[in-house]
């Protein structure tokens, strides 16, 4: 399948007023110079368009998604095409809020950073974990106040600062320390002017009553999570179809959810399987089918993805198996279907449990075989207890193996009031758990 053409990449303003970030070079130009170019939107509301035109490897799409959602962005239309050495993506993309501030020249250094130097790379490599990132301990000092933890985070994620574990306790004067335990996505935390920067967002938004100290977290890793086997079980089992502890609108998305439509078409193309796929919109829907076929070995040679008027996904995937061949065995197109199926419907588990005399809010991901697990989880779980006005004791981050596989686990340890009583109210608790599985599917922003 031939490749589109080579993207431009001047910089300045492109045509209907949209200013266009990317290299300066022309036809002749360096690999790396034209290999990421955004034209931004001229007007709230407008699409950015970013284009991606470099050497491919195994799993690229995949990894530009997962970045595009770390950033607050929902691809709203996208376009891969790769001849296996070389691959053009476009992707259209807006804001999930107004108030995320996005950081485009960021997103295009990172994005650039993905970009293979050479198309001299096998599709499939072997799998290796990445090198443990360097951990930092961010200590807050500020009074209390009810969503100041969301606040926080959203100042963290704009910075590209990701939160590993969070530790909440109150002085007796009223006080509040925050123990974050962070890493730094622009690998940049080690520097004075990083931290500087860092300190000086969070006073600047937050008050000049909040102190502020970064220091080394020597020592510090990520833990395991360790559930008790029975919510273990009920939590990693969870199906779309398990309505009996849901709220009546939570049960009525997972329906709506159920009618999605999975087939695999290998009349058209003689050296490719077409995988249509129609389902309803949902955050982070492109990334989650990009990471089950990389998973998989399944290789997309070429894809579109667009939305129609109904709320509804429509994809088209040319795709092959690791040799190079079509998926025709019926066995191996419903095992990707069913995988497909999970993985892109029912990507998050969210439930809440009693931990002692305390209430405790589960959510959980699966972890990409790269070691990767899901962006903004943390701060669309905690911006979803914010606005119903829930404080959070204290908050945790593991990993744990479940269904032959790795999860990663998040535990929020509740508050409980008598605004918002949680000990002995069904209600509220599967309140909870729509809300935040909503907010985690974009219903919320």
């Amino acid at each position: 399948m031939p490749v589109a053409g080579v993207g431009g990449g001047g910089g300045g303003r492109g045509g209907g007023g949209r200013m266009v970030l990317g290299g300066c070079g022309g036809a002749g130009a360096a690999v790396v110079e034209d290999a990421v170019v955004m034209e931004l939107a001229a007007a709230e509301g407008e699409d950015s368009v970013v284009t991606v035109n470099c050497p491919d490897q195994a799993g690229l799409g995949c990894d530009l998604c997962r970045t595009i959602l770390e950033f607050g962005l929902r691809i709203t239309r996208g376009d891969v095409s790769t001849d296996g050495q070389w691959c053009y993506v476009i992707f259209w993309v807006v804001p999930r809020s107004p108030s995320i501030n996005v950081r485009w020249g960021s997103l295009k250094n990172r994005l650039m950073s993905m970009c293979p130097s050479s198309y001299a790379i096998p599709f499939y490599p072997e799998i290796t974990q990445p090198a443990p990132p360097q951990f930092y301990l961010l200590k807050l000092f500020s009074t209390d106040r009810k969503g100041l933890l969301h606040d926080v985070t959203h100042i963290l994620s704009e910075l590209e600062l990701i939160i590993h574990r969070v530790k909440v306790s109150t002085t007796p004067d009223g006080r509040v320390v925050n123990l974050f335990f962070i890493t730094d996505g622009m690998e940049l935390l080690h520097t004075k002017e990083r931290q500087e920067e860092t300190c000086s967002m969070l006073i600047a938004t937050l008050g000049p009553s909040l102190s502020c100290e970064i220091l080394l977290a020597e020592g510090f890793q990520q833990g395991f999570s360790s559930l008790p086997p029975t919510i273990s079980e009920e939590l990693f089992r969870l199906e779309l179809d398990d309505c009996e502890s849901s709220s009546r609108s939570l049960c009525a998305e997972m329906k709506k959810m159920q009618k999605a439509s999975i087939n695999f078409d290998n009349a058209l193309s003689p050296a490719h399987t077409l995988l249509q796929i129609i389902c309803v919109d949902q955050k982070g829907l492109l990334y989650d089918m990009l990471r089950t076929l990389k998973d998989c070995s399944i290789k997309v040679t070429y894809g579109r993805f667009w939305s129609n008027k109904k709320g509804f996904r429509e994809v088209d995937l040319f795709i092959k198996q690791a040799d190079g061949k079509k998926v025709i065995d019926p066995e191996k197109q419903e095992v990707l279907r069913s995988r497909m199926r999970s993985e892109m419907l029912h990507p998050l588990r969210v439930m809440i449990v009693n931990r002692g005399p305390d209430t405790e809010l589960l959510v959980a991901n699966p972890v990409e075989l790269s070691g990767k697990g899901r962006p903004r989880v943390f701060y669309d779980a905690t911006l979803a207890l914010k606005a119903l006005g829930i404080c959070i004791f204290s908050a945790e981050i593991g990993r744990q193996t479940a269904s032959e596989r790795q999860w990663e686990v998040y535990r929020f340890l509740l508050d409980d009031s008598k605004e918002f009583p949680l000990a002995n109210s069904l209600t509220n608790r599967n309140n909870i758990v729509d809300r935040v599985r909503k907010t985690l599917m974009g219903c919320y922003n």
